[in-house]
């Protein structure tokens, strides 16, 4: 084997043996035959991909509009007038002064986090922010030590590091180099919602200079939250406060692409200088054409219906299995700090009225108790309002919610296995003989050390019943882990016995 090779496989073969090796999910390993399955790894939050009315829409559009293969190359070189349209009518829907289309969120990110940062500028980034800011900022102009990360969601910590900084940094503190902020409005593997409005005044106080710039990445909120659908930054009033907004259209639209909201001059220096933009392909026509028919849906209020039931699963979930794990050993099975029953942090209150409602109804069926101390912190956190949107005005939990565990592959494998009506106490008539519930682990380096979990995501396709095998899945597969450890003890300490007994033999004979 050649040296490359050999070096190639050594690297995978530490991976398998720290059973973290990637690999591509394959359906027919995760079904039987005869099998229904009930995904809980996909981003399509709203179930978008599975609805009739949208795929009816983009095939009438497909059919009525003549170019739709391809897209002819580079923006740069070939006219694309179903891009500009895009651009245009997004620029209006999210109340931003410009928009340039990627062929992805990775895309926009890399592209933007490589060339605007000027030589001398610091980038500080949220610890948990994802993989693309992190690619974009190592082909950026700028050193190492200006990549600066802080604590997840600490307000104190970010003004701590622009204070350390700024003590240090003479052309921060005139205003001649700038301070880049970059946060997720939405986390992707912890389900955790940035305190959006505390950053931006913690960077407007202590940059009165007007040279600290905020990037909120709203991949995962698009489509849930806000006006329409529009996200939290819109939902706080954001807009004018922020330096660029990200939003993708792969997972609550279920299309391809991605969006980011800046303004004109920015544009226009992406279009010089932004390498992911410039030396690719751009999106077909009709991936621009299928997203079109995504924000159709968004604007005549179809999916708010759709966010409004998926915000009522998450609570109903959270509520429910918060239950069965206080007979769950933490070290075996646990929800994130941020989920835990009564936590200061937890909000309520949905991008509308009538679905904060539903919420609070629902998940007062499940946990009443729960849910009246989590209206007691809402109350609170809603006395500051007065006419202003408010600090907060979603609701934990989001439709991501990590289940961490030290054995994540153990729990996957049990779910997808799992009978439902061989642990069911109800009628077996109303109980799926079969399902297959798909779930992923997920493990460092994803998410940081000694974090592994199973990641559920929420979709608004699902039903209660669905919720209700998953949570019935978790706690038979915790019920019979605690089993085989206390056989497993039972056993060592029979043969730890057994051994005493045989040396005190021993020592007599």
């Amino acid at each position: 084997m050649r040296s490359l090779e050999q070096k190639l496989s050594a690297a995978l073969k530490s991976r398998d043996e720290r059973l973290i090796r990637r690999r591509l999910p394959e359906f027919s390993q995760i079904v039987t035959s005869g099998q229904s399955v009930i995904d809980f790894t996909s981003n399509d939050y709203l179930s978008l991909s599975r609805s009739p009315t949208l795929r009816r829409a983009v095939l009438d559009a497909l059919g009525s509009t003549p170019d739709i293969l391809g897209s002819g190359g580079s923006r740069l070189l070939v006219p694309a007038p179903a891009h500009a349209a895009l651009e245009a009518r997004l620029c209006h829907f999210f109340d931003a002064e410009a928009a340039i289309l990627f062929n992805s969120g990775f895309d926009a990110n890399v592209g933007l986090f490589s060339a605007v940062p000027q030589p001398g500028d610091v980038v500080i980034y949220d610890e948990l922010i994802h993989a693309s800011v992190h690619d974009g900022m190592r082909t950026s102009r700028l050193s190492r030590d200006s990549l600066i990360s802080f604590a997840h969601n600490s307000v104190p910590a970010l003004k701590h590091t622009i204070r350390r900084l700024l003590c240090h940094g003479e052309d921060l503190k005139t205003g001649k180099a700038s301070i880049f902020v970059a946060v997720e409005s939405l986390y992707s593997m912890d389900g955790t919602f940035a305190p959006l409005s505390e950053i931006v005044d913690c960077v407007e106080e202590m940059l009165p200079l007007g040279n600290g710039f905020v990037i909120v990445d709203e991949a995962h909120a698009t489509g849930i939250y806000g006006p329409k659908g529009r996200g939290l930054v819109a939902s706080l009033g954001l807009e004018k406060r922020i330096f660029a907004r990200l939003h993708t259209f792969g997972k609550s639209l279920a299309a391809s692409g991605a969006v980011l909201l800046i303004t004109e001059l920015v544009r226009d220096y992406l279009l010089n200088y932004a390498r992911s933009f410039i030396y690719t392909t751009a999106l077909t026509n009709a991936s621009v054409i299928a997203a079109g028919c995504s924000f159709d849906m968004l604007e005549d209020g179809t999916t708010e219906v759709l966010a409004a039931h998926l915000m009522e699963l998450c609570a109903f979930f959270v509520n429910r299995i918060r239950v069965h794990l206080k007979s769950i050993p933490p070290t075996l099975l646990r929800l994130p700090d941020h989920l835990k029953e009564c936590s200061s942090r937890l909000q309520h209150g949905h991008r509308s009225g009538e679905a904060g409602h539903n919420s609070h109804r629902e998940a007062e069926g499940s946990n009443g108790k729960s849910l009246q101390c989590d209206r007691k912190q809402s109350a609170k956190s809603t006395q500051r309002s007065t006419g202003t949107p408010s600090s907060q005005p979603f609701q934990f939990p989001s439709q991501i919610i990590p289940l961490l565990t030290a054995e994540p592959r153990s729990l996957s494998s049990f779910l997808l296995a799992f009978s439902p009506s061989e642990h069911s106490n109800t009628d077996s008539h109303h109980t799926p003989p079969s399902v297959a519930i798909y779930t992923k682990p997920i493990f460092p380096p994803t998410v940081p050390r000694e974090t592994s979990r199973v990641r559920i995501c929420l979709q608004a396709g699902h039903t209660r019943e669905d919720v209700e095998i998953l949570i019935q899945g978790i706690v038979a597969w915790a019920h019979r882990r605690i089993e085989d450890a206390r056989h497993d003890r039972k056993e060592w300490n029979q043969l730890a016995s057994e051994i005493g007994v045989r040396t005190w033999m021993e020592s007599k004979l």
